[in-house]
Order: structure tokens, then C-alpha cells, then sequence
């Protein structure tokens, strides 16, 4: 029974080793095949360089495809003319079979390497530099042609069409301040026009201020696609002459302009709500948006203060210190102008408890629509549906004044306003 048991193992043992020895039987032939090929291939007496020299091999190595590289291999140097051969000979350590072992394994790796920009090749008068000039892989898949040289691919020759205007852009670019920084005559433009607008709304009629803006803010859109294009360069000279230092460093760098953002949020919050909402909307983008920057800046320092990650992408990067200083600051200007208003012969409804609580959420409002957006702000992607999208982004200019005139018409019909109120005839005044 013992016996019949060690047969019975051994016949396994037989077997699993007839089967490893077929599975490395199957490993090793495309190796030999590959070999083979290679081998054959290869005349005697072949000349290879690498680095300059050239040198005759006797044809026991010649035929493996060996480089001379300098000092020679296994006791055999190149002269410096390929009719010449200076043999000499130094100790050899290593027996005749460690070498032919070595000289094969070099051969494979060199018929199989690829190299990312150029291939090796052991055949005959080939090089690093002619085989990499006559074909090879680029990193992006495709095979570049060189006549003489390698060319530039269709996409490269493509953007330099508008290298000029892209240059140009760039070197201003380089010049301005990023949005890191407290940008003090931007921001005092900023409030300038926001109020010049507010007044202008509130002196030309809502039929005509609308026409106007949308004329304005589509003027603004086509110089924003046209400025990085070939042959309209000279509108980031006229942007950058015009505007100087209150520009920001993305908006050099292939970015819309914030003018763009503000013309056009001004444009649909008087679009969208009555004269007095919107005026209301367009100044606590005046005053908010510059002033909740200001003093974020300022505070971020106190760390309990900042919001870094957000709360679901709501103010990502901001602070409560900036909201509530943003808020604040409009508090003043709002309660001027609502306690000027005209309210008939009736007062205030509410009386200024009611005027009070209209003008801090009508700030709190302003300062909340800043503090929602997220910096660095949320861009489109390049590409929807396989189409090219301009590089659109979501801006507190657009998202403040909209914001506000909503949060106006809601405080309004809360106190029992008229949403018709008739502001002052010069507003503060």
C-alpha cells in the first residue's frame, strides 16, 4: 500500500514537472525567435558609433551587434579612422561564456528597448541621432516626420497664430497684482461706477437704461473674445493703458475682464426688478462687494474666522469677519437713503424700527451674495458637448446685485413696502 502511494506521488511530481518545464519552454521561445531574428540580421563586420568613434569588431562580436564605446570591449579599442583597428589587449577576468551572456542579454534590451522621442537599434549604420531623426514616438502616440529635423505639430503651429497678442497680454500680465491683493484703486472704482449706475437708473427711465446696458455689456463680451485672437492685441493695450494697475493678473492670462461680470449684472438687475429694488441691488454692489473684500483681507489672520473649505462651496476661502464689515459698511448708506425716500403723507410704515431692519438685511443681503462665492471662483469647463465654450466664470459682479434686488423685493413686501417707492431725487440728497 506504500508502495502503490510513493509511485502514486511520484508519477505527480513527474507530471508537474513535464508541465513547468513545458510552461518555461513556452516563455523562452519568442525570446529565441526574437534572438534569432536579431542575430540574423546582423552581417559580420558591422561598424557602429557611440559618441564619436567608430571602430571595426571581429566578427564574433560584431555579429552580436555590440557598441564601441570608447574603451573598447573585452580588450579591443577603435582607432580613430574606421580602416584601422589598434588591438591590444587588457586582463580578462571573466570567462568566455559570462561574456557571450552579457553580450546576449544587451542585444535583446537594445531590440526591444524604445526610448520616449527615439529608438536604439542594433542593425547596421544605425545611430541614436539617425533613428531618432528618421522615426520616432512621440509622447502623445503619434509619429512626427523630419526632414532635417524634427517639425512642429499642427497644434503648435495653430496657437502661434496669436503668440503676438498672447505675448503682449503675458507681459502685462507679469506686472499685475493677483487677486491676493488689496487692490485699493480698484475697489474705489468699483464703488464708482456701482453708484454711477445706481444714479443713472434712477434719472433715465427702466425702458431706456435696460437697451443702453445690453448694448454695453455686448460691446464689453465681443472685446473679451477678441483680445487674445490674432490681430486685436492692441485691446489689452487700450485695456491695460486705460485701466493700468487696477487690473488683475488672470485677467491677462486668458480670463474675462470683472467689467464684463459687472455690466452684465447690473444690466439683469435692472431687467428683472422695479426701479427701486434694483437701484437698492446695484448700490450694495457699490458698497459691499468692495468693503466685505477689504476687511476679509484684513482678517485672515484670525483663523476661527475664515470659512477654508466651505460649507458646500459656500465661502470657500472667505471669512465672517469680511461678511459681517461688508454689511456693516452698507448699513450707513442704506439708512440715508431709505429715510430720504418718498413716503407720503402716511411716514414709514413700521416707523424706524422697520427702516432700521431694511437697512441692516439689505447690507447683510449684499455682503451674503459676496461671501457665496467661492474663491478661486467656479469656471465653465472648455468643452460642453464637444463644443468650445468662452472661459465664463461665476463672479460676485454678477451674482451681488442680482442677489440684492431679490433680497430688496422680499425685505419690501415683509414691512409692507411698496415695491413703487420713489427714492429721493438725488438719492442721498
Amino acid at each position: 500500500m506504500n508502495a502503490s502511494k510513493r509511485r502514486c506521488a511520484a508519477s505527480r511530481r513527474g507530471a508537474a514537472m513535464n508541465g513547468g518545464i513545458t510552461r518555461i519552454a513556452l516563455l523562452l521561445l519568442p525570446i529565441v525567435v526574437t534572438m534569432s531574428t536579431v542575430l540574423a540580421s546582423i552581417p559580420a563586420g558591422t561598424t557602429r558609433s557611440c559618441g564619436g568613434s567608430v571602430g571595426v569588431l571581429p566578427r564574433s562580436r560584431a555579429a552580436l551587434g555590440l557598441e564601441v564605446c570608447g574603451g573598447g570591449i573585452n580588450g579591443y579599442r577603435p582607432a580613430t579612422s574606421s580602416s584601422a583597428l589598434t588591438p591590444y589587449r587588457i586582463p580578462d577576468v571573466r570567462s568566455d561564456s559570462e561574456s557571450l551572456n552579457d553580450a546576449i542579454t544587451e542585444c535583446l534590451s537594445t531590440s526591444t528597448s524604445t526610448i520616449r522621442g527615439g529608438s536604439t537599434s542594433p542593425f547596421p549604420g544605425s545611430s541614436p541621432t539617425s533613428t531618432a531623426t528618421s522615426a520616432s514616438t512621440s509622447s502623445g502616440g503619434g509619429i512626427d516626420k523630419a526632414s532635417g529635423g524634427q517639425t512642429k505639430s499642427d497644434d503648435d503651429n495653430a496657437s502661434a497664430a496669436s503668440s503676438a497678442e498672447i505675448s503682449t497680454a503675458a507681459q502685462y500680465a507679469k506686472k499685475l497684482k493677483n487677486r491676493n491683493r488689496t487692490n485699493i484703486k480698484r475697489k474705489i472704482l468699483h464703488c464708482t461706477f456701482g453708484l454711477f449706475f445706481a444714479g443713472l437708473h434712477h434719472v433715465i427711465p427702466r425702458n431706456r437704461f435696460v437697451p443702453g446696458m445690453t448694448i454695453l455689456t455686448s460691446a464689453t463680451l465681443v472685446m473679451e473674445l477678441l483680445r487674445y485672437r490674432k490681430g486685436f492685441g492692441w485691446m489689452n493695450d487700450a485695456l491695460h493703458f486705460v485701466l493700468g494697475n487696477q487690473l488683475r493678473k488672470h485677467e491677462m492670462e486668458g480670463k474675462f475682464t470683472g467689467s464684463f461680470y459687472y455690466f452684465f449684472g447690473v444690466t439683469m438687475t435692472a431687467y428683472l426688478f422695479p426701479r427701486t429694488p434694483a437701484i437698492l441691488g446695484i448700490s450694495q454692489l457699490a458698497i459691499a462687494d468692495p468693503s466685505a473684500s477689504f476687511f476679509g483681507r484684513h482678517t485672515r489672520h484670525i483663523y476661527w474666522s475664515r470659512i477654508e473649505g466651505g460649507l458646500g462651496g459656500i465661502g470657500r476661502n472667505k471669512g465672517v469677519l469680511g461678511f459681517l464689515g461688508g454689511a456693516l459698511f452698507c448699513f450707513p448708506y442704506n439708512y440715508r437713503v431709505l429715510s430720504l425716500a418718498k413716503w407720503g403723507a402716511g411716514g414709514i410704515p413700521g416707523g424706524r424700527q422697520s427702516l432700521l431692519i431694511a437697512s441692516l438685511a439689505l447690507g447683510l443681503a449684499g455682503a451674503f451674495a459676496d461671501l457665496a462665492v467661492p474663491t478661486p471662483a467656479v469656471v465653465m469647463p472648455n468643452k460642453i458637448l464637444g463644443i468650445r465654450v468662452p472661459p465664463f466664470h461665476i463672479d460676485d459682479n454678477f451674482v451681488v446685485p442680482i442677489f440684492s434686488g431679490f433680497a430688496c423685493t422680499k425685505i419690501f413686501g415683509m414691512l409692507g413696502w411698496p415695491l413703487d417707492l420713489e427714492l429721493s431725487d438725488y438719492i442721498l440728497f
